[in-house]
């Protein structure tokens, strides 16, 4: 995070004060959550922190005005105990933290990590999309009303299970559920049983077959259909994804019949392996696994503001609005009022559909939403 002058702080903890005098905090289970809060140089710099109920949680943070507010997605019979062990856990969420930071996207070799820009928002949603309707629901399950979906406030979203047969698991069992959303120890041999016998003919996974075989052989019909470009994003050399594609009609129907020996491939034990690792780094990399194994680490706490930007962490009204969602409209928190500021950015910054900058030191009045967003960001300061 970058460092804030001080009058930015300060005009920061007016706004926010405002925010949360209109709109008061909640949450389930609030009574066996541990809870945590912080600074504009640090996200968490206090813990271990309990509430009888709603009405002190609230009356808290409007004392204190923290920068973030964050809850635990475990529940404890004493959740304010120290050291941990002392908590007396009872059971927890699970959570998947999707963040566009760790897709490793083109546009962030331009603008940086720290910058979110559009393209960065659509590819989080995606990697969302794609962990709720190829993994939660089809692989573990799970119904649209298990699953709750909350903007983290900056660049990406937490993905959270309360279902009552995930309370219970315990790091292990976590930890299985982490590796296989992520593709940890995948095993080409696991799904193409012959693929080491060079002599043989390469049996391996249908459409229709459940689990990764099923993913990988989706992916490689729906990749033949969309063209070469597709098939190269699954590390396929340019030559072999022509060679692929001009014969998409044969391989489609030997993939459906679990033949995928339509194309005279050399080295197929070595190919099909590399296809596969690079399904799962690319599916892998955005989830933050710490924190699905981890039940320990506290979240941004829904309908809060967060401190690096502004916006409000808000939560998805439901899996099916989740397409329509767009954080950069629907998270304002600072509705009302203007600010001057000197804004510095070579960015363009899209807020409810209207696009500020590039600025280079430029004296401007800016609505208060996009005014501090630029001014956390670092790449805006008062006059």
């Amino acid at each position: 995070m970058p460092e804030l002058d001080p009058s930015v702080q300060s005009l920061a903890r007016s706004m926010f004060k405002d925010f949360y005098a209109k709109h008061p905090v909640t949450i389930d289970n609030l009574t066996k959550r541990e809870f945590g809060f912080g600074t504009f140089e640090k996200k968490i710099a206090k813990r271990h922190m309990a509430f009888n109920n709603m009405e002190s949680l609230n009356r808290y943070i409007a004392a204190n005005i923290p920068a973030f507010v964050s809850s635990s997605p475990a529940f404890y019979e004493n959740p304010s105990g120290r050291p941990m062990e002392a908590k007396g856990w009872l059971g927890s969420e699970l959570v998947f933290d999707l963040d566009a930071t760790d897709l490793h996207l083109e546009c962030q070799k331009k603008h940086g990590t720290s910058w979110v820009c559009k393209n960065c928002l659509h590819e989080v949603k995606m990697e969302a999309f794609k962990l709720i309707e190829e993994f939660l629901i089809p692989d573990f399950g799970f119904s649209n009303k298990d699953i709750k979906i909350n903007f983290s406030g900056n660049r990406g979203y937490h993905i959270i299970i309360s279902s009552e047969s995930v309370l219970g698991l315990d790091e292990s069992a976590r930890s299985a559920i982490s590796d296989y959303v992520t593709g940890h120890g995948l095993k080409p041999e696991s799904f193409f049983p012959t693929i080491a016998d060079k002599t043989a003919r390469l049996q391996g996974p249908k459409p229709n077959d459940p689990g990764w075989g099923g993913k990988m052989a989706r992916a490689i019909v729906t990749a033949l259909n969309a063209g070469v470009p597709s098939l190269e994003a699954l590390g396929i050399s340019k030559p072999m994804a022509r060679k692929m594609y001009l014969n998409k009609g044969s391989i489609v129907m030997g993939i459906t019949t679990g033949n995928w020996d339509k194309v005279s491939i050399p080295k197929k034990d070595e190919f099909w392996r590399n296809v596969s690792e690079s399904m799962t780094i690319k599916q892998s990399d955005s989830i933050d696994s710490n924190v699905t194994k981890n039940p320990q680490h506290l979240l941004g706490m829904a309908d809060t503001i967060h401190g690096g930007t502004g916006l409000i962490a808000k939560s998805v009204e439901s899996v099916s609005s989740f397409e329509r969602f767009d954080p950069m409209r629907d998270c304002i928190a600072f509705e009302k009022g203007e600010t001057l500021v000197v804004a510095n950015t070579k960015e363009t910054l899209t807020m409810r559909g209207t696009d500020y900058g590039p600025y280079e030191n430029k004296r401007i009045v800016l609505p208060n939403y996009v005014a501090m967003y630029m001014l956390l960001k670092g790449v805006a300061k008062l006059p």
